[in-house]
């Protein structure tokens, strides 16, 4: 296949999933593999997990890192761009939508009945990747003891970087004392970062934005949704941003599809008009590629190391945990009666009955089915 071919396809696949990509960091890990191993075959079960595992362990939104991992690997340069880009834009310009009818009218769109259908077919996609992987990731029976650990670590509500590093370092010392002891650590290289954007065409307000949101996209670990606790210790406490403003962001970014981050962009929409949106945006994602830029190479070169495949198969194995507590608390959230019980039973029957079926038809019948249930 042509490099053209390729990054075609790369483009493809990740406007499709930033246009239909709804229900957050799990639900986007599960589209993408359905496009990248089920359907295109680009990568084993066990690659695939390999880049979820990675990308768990740095900083930034994970669903998002994880697109610009598949270009990389797929694509080269070129491909990282490109899939990052791809999944990111729909997004951004859906949500700069409602960011500027929100500045002129006020409030957001009355969606909820759509949502309500949304959010039960989304466990039935969760559920529906969480299975394959599972069985991929659990190989030996230390691997399934550290996965159950994560499980409840990550219910009792322990942040999921400890869970992370601590389910491979618990691996990596296993493995070392198995080997009597011999080998090193020397494979685990610390990552650092340092970026020096150019900020001269910035307001002051914009100047401020960048910072803010550049700091948060490099040290904010897990799921989009730990963003809202750092946007209200910035933005909220310092008076940029008022609560409500911030509570219709979080709305505005659960209805949207693709990354939860595109959030960003309605609130720098609101703080500074559409300069600050874009800067805003530019912002929380740059440091997610930059990572991911820099950690491929170091993970490619660790695969090789004795010890480090058992730091990275638990972490794979953490990762499907982390997935799995996800789709347990947003169950626990979402089916209270029942339609949607009966949203979640169609949804997973049909996500387990047709697996061929394109993830966006069980998104879609699950909204209308929760549109139409409302009516009743």
């Amino acid at each position: 296949m042509d490099d053209k071919r390729i990054l075609r396809e790369i483009a493809a696949v990740f406007l499709k999933l930033g246009f239909i990509g709804f229900g957050g960091p799990a639900a986007h890990i599960a589209m993408m593999r359905e496009e990248v191993v089920t359907k295109r075959k680009w990568f084993s079960e066990a690659h695939f997990l390999d880049l979820v595992g990675a990308t768990n362990l740095i900083p930034g939104p994970n669903s998002t890192e994880l697109a610009i991992h598949i270009g990389h690997e797929k694509g080269g340069w070129k491909g990282l761009l490109l899939a990052g880009l791809c999944f990111i834009l729909p997004a951004v310009l859906i949500t700069g939508i409602f960011a500027w009818l929100y500045k002129q009218y006020g409030q957001v769109p009355a969606v909820q009945p759509f949502i309500y259908g949304i959010k039960p077919a989304i466990i039935a996609i969760i559920l529906g990747a969480v299975f394959p992987l599972a069985r991929t990731s659990l190989k030996s029976l230390q691997l399934t003891i550290i996965g159950l650990t994560v499980l409840a670590g990550a219910l009792a509500g322990i942040s999921e970087i400890y869970l992370m590093f601590g389910a491979g370092f618990t691996a990596l010392l296993l493995a070392w004392l198995q080997d009597g002891g011999k080998k090193g650590f020397q494979s685990l290289i610390p990552l650092s970062l340092l970026a020096v954007p150019s900020t001269t065409f910035l307001s002051a307000t914009n100047t401020s934005l960048f910072w803010i949101f550049l700091k948060i996209g490099a040290v904010l670990y897990g799921s989009g949704y730990v963003l809202f606790a750092f946007l209200d210790t910035e933005l909220v406490a310092t008076g940029l941003l008022s609560r409500q403003q911030l509570i219709d962001a979080i709305a505005v970014g659960q209805f949207t599809p693709g990354p939860v981050f595109s959030s960003v962009t309605f609130i720098g929409y609101q703080i500074n008009g559409l300069t600050g949106a874009i800067v805003s945006t530019l912002a929380i994602f740059l440091p997610s590629f930059v990572f991911v830029a820099l950690i491929g190479p170091v993970v490619r070169y660790m695969r090789g190391s004795r010890l480090f495949p058992a730091f990275l198969g638990a972490v794979n194995v953490a990762s499907v945990a982390l997935i799995a507590a996800v789709c347990i608390d947003m169950a626990a959230e979402t089916i209270a009666g029942w339609r949607t019980i009966l949203i979640a039973i169609v949804s997973i029957l049909v996500a387990f009955g047709y697996r061929k079926l394109n993830s966006a038809f069980v998104v879609l019948g699950g909204s209308l089915l929760g549109y139409l249930l409302t009516l009743i």
